[in-house]
């Protein structure tokens, strides 16, 4: 069974637990620890007086009584019926010790005695003053506790209220997720804090994300309404006799081409995510060496122009992942050189590191940093899908891409 209890109240019990079991040590545990510093005090108070107290001393009116005895002859003082109900003779058997206590009908006796001239002297009391030294302790300890719960009890109220406002301010942030609140001051750079500064952050990144999807099902959509006009296009020009035949369909194989090469990459970018947010783990290792040459005899039919380059200078020429991912990585690369390039590209794999060389133009500083994103604007038109998926894919394998313009060309460097 759930409770449904705020953090008021809460804190509210947690003071009245904290204050009770004070007060359990205070007026319970206390007085028995301070017993044995009672004892003493009262055994040299009982002590002292033996030192110079005579047989003639027997009419006092104290809380101590004495007794005295030589050979058969015993003298007490006269307020020995009133501390104890024994007499002189029962209260001599029952003293054993130099000093000590002992019990009768349910109340503590303590008692000192010296021997000095063949004279016994013994002093006797009750518990009565301990009781009393342990009273006084808690008549001054007491009020402190109570008023110094009141303060504390106070504190922990007005912090917990603060704490409600503060926690019901990041409630209504997060309900908003999506809509722009005002701006809670924080004098404190505490949890609460970082919370904030966490939501804050989260917010930034949905606002993002979600413009980043936006922009994605437009570029997307853009991206397959060309090839499907023009493809549309050919088949009514080929239906009304204005086009070739022949050369109509050549140019709709090659727009059914780009689809399918469009939505297999979109297929694969799902893929990667679906990995990502699954934590697949891949324990592939994979030889670039003979899928670099693989993908580059792909390539060069399509320029014949460029002279391709591969330099190995590794020993270690295995790399985490499977053969597939590192296929889309070299693929897409090497498709995106194809329009870049002007006549030469190497690939040199050395102590670790892959990179892919091209001396086409530079990329403009500013866009340099978001050539992996999707649809992102570029010197020759947009960068599409496949350098995303590109650092997606080596993302997920643990290994960075970075991309730098050199003198002549690009080089892409992957770690």
């Amino acid at each position: 069974m759930k409770y449904k209890i705020d953090l008021a109240k809460q804190n509210f019990i947690l003071a009245i637990t904290i204050f009770s079991v004070i007060f359990i040590s205070v007026g319970v545990v206390l007085p028995k620890a301070l017993t044995p510093i009672y004892e003493k005090i009262l055994y040299e108070n009982l002590s002292e007086p033996l030192n110079f107290v005579d047989d003639n001393s027997y009419n006092i009116d104290t809380d101590i009584s004495y007794l005295y005895f030589e050979g058969n002859e015993k003298v007490y003082t006269n307020n020995l019926k009133k501390i104890i109900d024994l007499t002189p003779e029962q209260i001599k058997e029952r003293v054993n010790n130099n000093y000590g206590k002992f019990k009768y009908h349910g109340k503590t006796y303590y008692y000192y005695k010296s021997y000095s001239n063949n004279t016994l002297k013994i002093a006797l009391t009750d518990n009565s003053s301990i009781i009393e030294m342990s009273n006084d302790i808690l008549i001054i300890i007491m009020p402190i506790l109570l008023f110094t719960f009141i303060i504390v009890l106070t504190l922990m109220l007005i912090w917990s209220r603060r704490t409600l406002r503060r926690i019901g301010y990041l409630k209504r942030k997060i309900e908003n997720i999506h809509d722009d609140d005002e701006p809670y001051t924080y004098h404190v750079e505490d949890e609460f804090h970082d919370l904030s500064i966490a939501i804050d952050n989260m917010k930034r990144y949905l606002k993002e994300e979600e413009e980043y999807k936006n922009q994605m099902y437009q570029n997307i959509s853009h991206d397959f309404k060309t090839p499907l006009t023009v493809i549309s296009s050919y088949i009514e020009g080929m239906e009304d006799g204005i086009q070739e035949k022949e050369e109509g369909l050549n140019i709709i194989k090659k727009q059914v081409q780009k689809l399918e090469q469009k939505v297999h990459s979109l297929l694969y970018l799902n893929k990667l995510n679906y990995i990502k947010d699954t934590n697949l783990k891949n324990n592939d290792r994979t030889d670039l060496v003979e899928l670099i040459k693989s993908s580059s005899d792909k390539f060069k039919l399509q320029r014949n122009d460029v002279s391709w380059k591969i330099i190995i200078k590794d020993k270690k020429t295995t790399f985490h992942g499977s053969y597939d991912m590192w296929e889309a990585i070299v693929d897409n690369i090497l498709n995106n050189f194809m329009r870049y390039a002007e006549s030469e590209i190497i690939i040199t794999i050395r102590n670790g590191k892959i990179t892919f060389y091209n001396d086409g133009p530079n990329i403009d500083d500013n866009i340099l940093d978001d050539v992996f994103t999707p649809y992102k604007k570029g010197t020759k038109g947009q960068f599409g899908l496949g350098l995303s998926i590109v650092k997606k894919t080596l993302q997920l394998l643990g290994y960075e891409i970075s991309v730098k313009n050199e003198k002549k060309g690009i080089i892409f460097t992957i770690k």
